[in-house]
């Protein structure tokens, strides 16, 4: 590996060269001089037998599961122990016996098999949405709240689960429709909106109205349009929060609308319908045409 001291100018067009992460790039013409793939944090192991003990701490804690990830798991090993030994048809019996007491004695009460279901799901809904793992932890945590105050008695786990997601989109301002959610979910609409509305009403939640312009990337992209439209629209997203006018109004149909009025004012995207912009909001195209019909007047 290179000498950090070794270049003091570029060697192509002589300019100066700075530390960026693990690299020394150029500032003229953005030449990578030098790499430093060594990762140079911390080794947590154990020292104890350092010939044939190699352990780690193994895997960070996470909200995401019921035992916060400290639970222990007898694997399925291919016929042999962890010296590599070969396991006989009793022993490999006698593993299964105890993998199955195991699995039953993880579970201690029915609050905790509810726990362990509500976060698989959250996972899972959470994967198949794309969110920050953040999403995840948070979502878990607002659903063992909703378990502790008592909230999920003759309510459905499947509705909590995705309400907690739901939540925690609105907490964190991540533009997520219920329908979005309710399309991955195994929870429909009205499991969905009973279980936020005693989540919000139980809890007070600080979520607040959704910022229309979170919008806008995302539908942007489906709708293939281009980036000084998203920019135009976004210019009339702030016209209509200036004024007052975003109040009672959906704002995944105010985002799309606002694409769609800043599509019209560029000849090459015209070929925007109002139909197409609605299917992508999942709105009526009669909320697209009043919305649009405000900015004309505007």
């Amino acid at each position: 590996m290179a000498n950090p001291d070794s270049f003091i100018d570029c060697p192509e067009c002589g300019s100066r060269l700075r530390n960026s992460g693990t690299e020394r790039v150029c500032e003229g013409c953005g030449l990578v001089a030098d790499e430093d793939a060594i990762d140079r944090g911390p080794e947590w192991r154990s020292f104890d037998d350092d010939e044939t003990d190699r352990r780690r701490t193994g895997a960070p804690l996470t909200r995401s599961r019921h035992d916060r990830g400290l639970s222990t798991e007898i694997g399925y090993a291919s016929g042999s122990d962890a010296y590599s030994s070969r396991l006989t048809g009793r022993k490999r019996r006698q593993i299964a016996r105890l993998r199955r007491e195991h699995n039953r004695a993880r579970v201690s009460s029915k609050a905790e098999r509810n726990q362990i279901y509500g976060f698989a799901e959250i996972r899972r809904v959470h994967a198949l949405l794309s969110l920050p793992d953040s999403v995840r932890e948070e979502s878990c945590v607002l659903f063992e709240s909703a378990q502790s105050e008592g909230l999920l008695q003759g309510r459905s786990l499947e509705g909590f689960s995705a309400a907690s997601i739901y939540a925690t989109c609105r907490i964190r301002s991540i533009a997520r429709t219920v329908d979005e959610i309710v399309g991955v979910a195994r929870a429909d609409e009205n499991e969905l909106k009973a279980a936020y509305d005693a989540l919000n009403r139980e809890l007070g939640l600080p979520t607040g109205p959704i910022d229309p312009a979170q919008y806008l990337p995302r539908f942007a992209s489906k709708l293939g349009l281009e980036t000084s439209v998203e920019r135009r629209a976004r210019e009339h997203v702030r016209m209509l929060l200036e004024n007052g006018l975003i109040g009672g109004r959906n704002p995944s149909g105010v985002a799309a609308a606002c694409l769609y009025k800043a599509a019209g004012d560029h000849e090459e995207c015209c070929s925007l319908t109002q139909a197409d912009a609605a299917d992508v909001a999942d709105v009526a195209p009669v909320t697209i045409r009043s919305t649009a019909a405000e900015l004309e007047d505007r």
